[in-house]
């Protein structure tokens, strides 16, 4: 997340974007930071170890959920984006 961050916003100064849409920029790379967790992440290893789970079972469980919020919030956050382009 912070790699993106630094990444874009050069990029976001340059080309004018309204406050809101930069919102929408901050809320997508943080969706995108969370797909796909696996061993490297701290909150892996967290709700593994709290709830007791094998570390296949994590990854069947932590990983899906993870992967599914992130998709989602990227959806909203095109639905957001074309509401703003309708009304704003």
């Amino acid at each position: 997340m912070i790699t993106a961050a630094g990444i874009i916003a050069p990029i976001i100064e340059q080309a004018g974007i309204r406050e809101a849409e930069k919102a929408l920029v901050v809320l997508v790379i943080a969706s995108g930071s969370i797909i796909l967790s696996h061993v490297n992440d701290s909150g892996f290893w967290l709700v593994g170890k709290y709830l007791g789970l094998t570390e296949k079972q994590t990854l069947s469980s932590w990983t899906m959920m993870c992967t599914v919020l992130s998709l989602s919030g990227f959806l909203l956050i095109l639905l957001l984006n074309g509401l703003m382009r309708l009304f704003l």
